[in-house]
């Protein structure tokens, strides 16, 4: 993390009220509460040039309009290849670790024609219907959970609901979906766990972790590949479906599948921890929208379930920023010449907070309407996920506050860490304590 500030009142573009030096980024103090700073930026320097942590120097979009254009302009590459400091920043931007261990061609990476078939490929295992069907083992997965947590030994009622609950929901919901064997996913989630440490762990586990993971995806390829013909096409798990899609024409390779399937993993995993971490976090310090939702759950009434989840994405979401994107050509953005080669990163917890768009951002109010926010995006990039992750973030708060309902934070906001990276906002730890719920 950084220190020191990147911005000074001078970068303020016309028209703007010089306002001293700006707040400092990247620090943990940021980390913890980034957005008086984003409100600053938004206001004073809404497309600013910083320097990253990594030293890799890109371009921060902070206000709603700008994001949105951004997220959806052609010009803004989705492929590293772009990046005018491609020696300089080589392994600085993107996944730690996917380049060393071949697994860059996937959605994050890429863009059309590639783009366009592989997300037509995948966009099939999240249809309403698929997603509908793979609700009761949501359920299961989140009851199971809870259980091993009420079953403690001495019945104390305490957890930390990141590492027993958030982080393994969407981990073995994600294999089972991808078709890795009930066996296998204790190491998914053991390299998982490592890959969202983001520099917490020894040094080089992230890359290690992701090279394990791509040297066991493609043994899975291969061997579902040689089993293809035992299971139901409409019963079928992603990996077997990518497979057949590629033996019928479709032009996958075998690094494609591997990549997509990597990615699915990582994407489909860190956000969904953070939106239950972040989102049960952010109830726990309105309690007065947090017992309107539980009277309304326990009532039968979904709706304000379904607009909750939608503000506490918007609220305080699991993607700070939206992954990397490169100028192809230059190109201007909010007043701001932006060079061939830049990279520019869309700061979604800002543009999500932006009063420009909406009325009281900075307040939590599940029964918000007009909330189109872009926690998940927007344009072709839209996050494909997205109705599995709010199945999954539905599913974890309506069971944890229907079973739990006195649950309740056993230490001090203050006393609370996030986790460092650029992209991704969660916490580490979410000390919980409530009331057992025993049969």
């Amino acid at each position: 993390m950084h220190d020191k500030p990147h911005t000074t009142a001078a970068d303020a573009p016309a028209g703007c009220p010089a306002a001293g030096p700006a707040p400092a980024l990247f620090t943990w103090e940021f980390a913890s509460d980034p957005y008086p700073a984003y409100a600053w930026l938004r206001e004073h320097a809404p497309v600013h040039r910083t320097e990253l942590p990594s030293g890799v120097e890109a371009w921060l979009v902070t206000r709603y309009t700008e994001a949105r254009q951004a997220l959806a302009d052609a010009r803004l590459s989705k492929n590293p290849v772009h990046h005018s400091e491609a020696a300089h920043g080589k392994g600085k931007v993107g996944i730690p670790g996917e380049r060393s261990a071949n697994l860059m061609t996937h959605l994050l990476n890429i863009d059309p024609p590639d783009h366009t078939r592989l997300r037509r490929l995948v966009s099939k295992a999240f249809t309403p219907r698929r997603v509908a069907a793979f609700a009761p083992r949501v359920q299961e997965l989140t009851d199971r959970l809870i259980d091993a947590m009420i079953a403690k030994p001495g019945g104390a009622g305490e957890a930390d609901l990141i590492h027993e609950f958030a982080f393994p929901l969407p981990i073995y919901a994600i294999c089972d979906l991808l078709g890795v064997p009930r066996e296998d996913q204790d190491d998914f989630r053991d390299w998982a766990g490592m890959m969202i440490r983001h520099g917490g762990g020894p040094r080089g586990g992230v890359a290690r972790s992701v090279k394990k993971m791509r040297g066991y995806l493609a043994e899975l390829i291969h061997r579902k590949r040689a089993s293809l013909g035992d299971t139901a096409e409409a019963d079928e798990d992603l990996i077997s479906a990518l497979i057949r899609a590629s033996d019928h024409g479709e032009h996958l390779t075998e690094n494609e599948a591997a990549a997509m399937a990597f990615i699915l993993l990582f994407a489909g995993f860190e956000t969904t921890v953070n939106l239950i971490g972040n989102g049960i976090y952010a109830l726990l310090r309105h309690p007065a929208q947090r017992e309107l939702l539980q009277k309304s759950i326990a009532a039968g009434d979904t709706e304000l379930l379904a607009t909750g989840i939608e503000e506490l994405l918007r609220y305080d979401g699991p993607v700070e920023l939206a992954t990397w994107r490169f100028a192809t050509e230059e190109l201007t953005l909010g007043g701001q010449r932006i060079a061939e080669g830049d990279p520019v990163l869309v700061v979604l917890a800002a543009a999500d907070r932006d009063p420009a768009r909406f009325d009281e951002p900075d307040v939590l109010d599940l029964t918000r309407r007009d909330n189109q926010h872009l926690g998940y995006g927007h344009g072709i990039h839209y996050c494909l996920g997205a109705p599995l992750a709010r199945l999954e973030g539905q599913t974890a708060l309506a069971t944890l506050l229907t079973r739990l309902p006195d649950i309740r934070l056993a230490v001090e906001p203050d006393d609370l860490r996030w986790r460092g990276g650029l992209i991704m906002r969660g916490l580490r730890s979410l000390p919980v304590e409530f009331t057992p719920d025993r049969p």
